[in-house]
């Protein structure tokens, strides 16, 4: 179809004016988005199913009114199943997703061994009714980022208060009267901004001798920070993948009882008490299943990804398209470079 170029505008260049049939779309569905809709629950699902491993990630996306259901296997990082909802997950929803995700399995004679979550509440309840006993284990980033955004405040709470020691001083210039209380603000202020500085050095996993030396300075004269340290390397040393579940749940009871005779440091580490650091645990039991759910959080990024280059405006039907097209992509991606890399080799002779 030929276009129609429009009459020139202004004295530096020319407008193209394009007779298309419809206007420009603004939901974002692409060619081959109502094609890949029919074909995720026939060819790519066989194809996403033939080496399933039997460990699942699940996870919701929210995307302002709507909401995004995703299974995928926790081991081969590929996408299986998906829902766009159009209001906040109930666990009537995540009950009605499951079941289908489980006669598909049902189907292929196939079958769950462990399932990751975060720490969401939509999921024990519901998977207990539709798998069953399986082992679920919640996600490790997610427990630990909880007890560090925990620590970080204790931290900042404590710079808090030592702004609260510093004296207040007269404007100008200090005094031969106001130089030793001068002196003093000056090493207070000293102290916060080291803590603010190397604030990361309370939650870091592997700490080198320069950086424990530095820490042991920056916390001298204030034990408490000390004890929020020596808790958070007895919470890594929990997640040891040499020792099993019951030696880790141990572990945690000594942990939580120490925790609790300082009242302090008991208020600000709550979190150290949350069921979830006991399900956080469960994956020590079992080499196969992973303690993290990434699998289905790399599948939330590509949507970011793609939410903020490819459109803007968003419906139920684009969302659905476009998830089931770049899964599609996925699928096709092997052979794609393997025909790539045999056309290369033939031209190469």
């Amino acid at each position: 179809m030929a276009c129609r170029i429009a009459s020139p505008v202004g004295i530096s260049g020319a407008t193209i004016a394009c007779s298309f049939l419809l206007p420009p779309s603004r939901t974002g569905s692409r060619p081959g988005g109502k094609k890949a809709l029919g074909q995720i629950d026939l060819a790519y699902l066989d194809w996403a199913l033939e080496d399933f491993s039997g460990y699942i990630a699940a996870d919701e996306l929210y995307d302002g009114p709507f909401c995004v259901l995703s299974i995928v296997d926790n081991r081969t990082f590929k996408r299986i199943a998906y829902r766009v909802l159009d209001h906040d997950p109930t666990q009537d929803d995540v009950r009605e997703f499951f079941r289908a995700f489980r006669a598909a399995l049902e189907q292929r004679r196939l079958a769950v061994r462990g399932i990751t979550t975060d720490g969401s509440p939509l999921y024990p309840a519901v998977i207990l009714d539709v798998f069953g006993a399986v082992p679920h284990q919640v996600c490790e980033f997610h427990v630990i980022a909880e007890l560090t955004k925990a620590v970080l405040r204790a931290v900042a709470k404590v710079r808090k208060t030592l702004a609260g020691q510093k004296p207040q001083l007269p404007r100008g210039r200090p005094s031969k009267r106001t130089r030793r209380a001068a002196r003093k603000c000056q090493r207070i202020q000293q102290k916060i901004a080291e803590l603010f500085e190397h604030r990361h050095l309370f939650v870091q996993h592997h700490l080198s001798p320069a950086e424990r030396k530095t820490l042991a300075r920056i916390t001298r004269g204030l034990p408490q920070l000390h004890t929020l340290r020596a808790i958070m390397d007895e919470v890594y040393r929990l997640f040891d993948r040499r020792c099993r579940t019951d030696t880790a749940l141990a572990k945690l009871a000594r942990l939580r009882h120490r925790v609790a005779r300082f009242r302090q440091v008991g208020k600000t580490l709550a979190k150290l008490f949350s069921p979830n650091l006991e399900k956080a645990l469960t994956f020590l039991d079992d080499r196969c299943l992973p303690a993290t759910s990434n699998a289905v959080e790399r599948g939330n990024r590509r949507y970011r990804k793609m939410q903020k280059t490819i459109y803007r405006t968003r419906t139920q039907h684009s969302i659905r398209a476009r998830i089931a097209l770049d899964m599609l992509r996925d699928a096709r991606a092997k052979p794609r470079a393997e025909t790539t890399t045999a056309l290369h080799e033939a031209r190469a002779g």
